[in-house]
């Protein structure tokens, strides 16, 4: 009789991986599906499963592979993934490899361009808080954009023919392509660290997203919304919107318009310059006028016609002055002399020396009152505080200790006035007339005898 041979599970999961790895139609193949129990290891790998209304998959994408992703798949998002199908021999269960992803009916760019615009907005970075003003009468202007494209000599053009005085300084970076968004960041890194410009113009001409893409790069709107010098973006044409519009300090639908934006137009202040000094002439003209009014009427005036007359009254003004003050001064001296002769009278009625004497009785009689009564005042405090010890010695607990009695004190040096403040084995301190014993309680009995 023949021997039946039985496989090992690894023999058999072996042989239906090489089935899987083998089969052409299983390899390349192109699967959508909802994605659900969405996970990313630290790895970078992903793992989740690919889903419709009668089935679902396991997939893996591997970190290689995602890398290049636009967009952060999520849970209920609906995909077009391409990959291989295999088994996963460890649990016997077949999955699909994926080496390409997509989102299903929409663009990966522009879900990645969402995805990062509501993530900034919730951080705060397109808050009108921190939107710097963009000064009226720039020093210097930075444009930074690539030097040979067309918004760069639309810009010069615009600014040269609005105000021709501001100094332009280039920050050429690539504004297109794989190394765009670090070129971007670091020439905006660059002007603020030169400080020789006061506001800075970010952008270039229209294009698709792809080619616009280097201004929803998150490190180039982190970069704009860290400068210190306001920003105005100027990307693409009127209708074009990226990430690094909502951010600046200003955005600008064109190039052109950035540069309009961003300085006065010198006729506005030709303008502005000449009607300034319509208004400085007029003012001046008036205020002449009010003078010559003025002096008019000064030299009208009765001080200006006749001095004479008017130095006359001053004189007899002064005459007048100076009587009232000499009568004045007669009165005081005649005040002050009567003062003396009473002072002199009263000294010749008292001399000083009887003065004295009286003053030398007044001083011993009032020292003897005053010793009188604080020895009286003494005495009387020295009986209250007499009777005072005496109640504080009846009530002190020492005084109790010598009539044979102690305080117990527990561990937290807290007063033991109960059995149910301590409990076995715990320390307490016997405190007695000469000392304290520290002991431990072995036993507990209440008034009842119970333990």
């Amino acid at each position: 009789m023949e021997e039946k041979r039985y496989l090992t599970v690894y023999a058999l999961t072996k042989y239906i991986k090489r089935k899987f790895d083998r089969d052409p139609h299983l390899q390349q193949v192109m699967v959508k599906g909802e994605i659900s129990n969405f996970k990313r290891h630290s790895s970078g790998h992903m793992y989740f499963t690919l889903k419709d209304e009668k089935s679902r998959v396991l997939a893996v994408m591997f970190s290689r592979y995602n890398q290049t992703m636009k967009f952060v798949p999520e849970n209920g998002m609906n995909v077009l993934i391409t990959g291989d199908l295999s088994l996963y021999e460890a649990s016997g269960q077949y999955q699909i490899y994926v080496k390409e992803m997509t989102p299903d009916g929409i663009g990966d760019l522009y879900l990645a361009y969402e995805q990062l615009k509501q993530k900034l907005e919730k951080e705060g970075l397109f808050s009108e808080k921190y939107k710097q003003p963009i000064p009226k009468y720039p020093k210097a202007i930075g444009l930074i954009t690539s030097p040979t494209g067309a918004a760069i000599r639309d810009m010069i053009t615009t600014l040269k023919r609005r105000y021709p005085a501001v100094p332009i300084y280039i920050y050429p970076a690539l504004v297109q392509g794989k190394g765009a968004a670090p070129s971007i960041t670091q020439q905006i890194n660059r002007a603020n660290e030169r400080k020789e410009v006061d506001v800075l113009i970010v952008g270039r001409g229209g294009g698709s997203i792809e080619e616009l893409w280097a201004f929803n790069e998150e490190e180039v709107i982190r970069g704009i919304f860290a400068s210190s010098i306001p920003i105005i973006s100027a990307v693409g044409h009127e209708t074009d919107f990226t990430i690094a519009d909502f951010v600046a300090d200003l955005r600008a639908p064109t190039p052109t318009g950035a540069a309009e934006l961003s300085v006065p137009h010198i006729d506005d202040l030709s303008e502005r310059i000449h009607n300034q000094q319509a208004r400085m002439i007029r003012a001046t003209r008036e205020s002449l006028t009010r003078q010559f009014e003025r002096l008019h009427r000064v030299e009208k005036s009765y001080a200006f016609r006749y001095p004479q007359k008017l130095y006359e009254q001053k004189l007899e003004q002064v005459d007048r002055t100076k009587e009232q003050l000499i009568k004045s001064t007669i009165r005081l001296l005649k005040y002050k002399q009567e003062q003396v002769d009473q002072q002199r009278k009263r000294l010749l009625r008292t001399p000083p020396h009887s003065l004295a004497i009286e003053s030398r009785k007044l001083y011993i009689d009032m020292n003897k009152r005053l010793r009188r009564s604080m020895n009286v005042m003494n005495e009387r405090k020295q009986r209250e505080f007499s009777h005072l010890i005496s109640k504080l010695e009846t009530l002190s607990p020492l005084k109790i200790m010598d009539r044979g009695y102690s305080l117990l004190y527990s561990e937290k040096e807290e007063l033991i006035k109960s059995i149910h403040q301590v409990k076995r084995n715990d320390e307490i301190k016997v405190k007695v007339k000469d000392g304290t014993i520290l002991a431990e309680v072995k036993n507990i009995i209440d008034n009842r005898g119970e333990k």
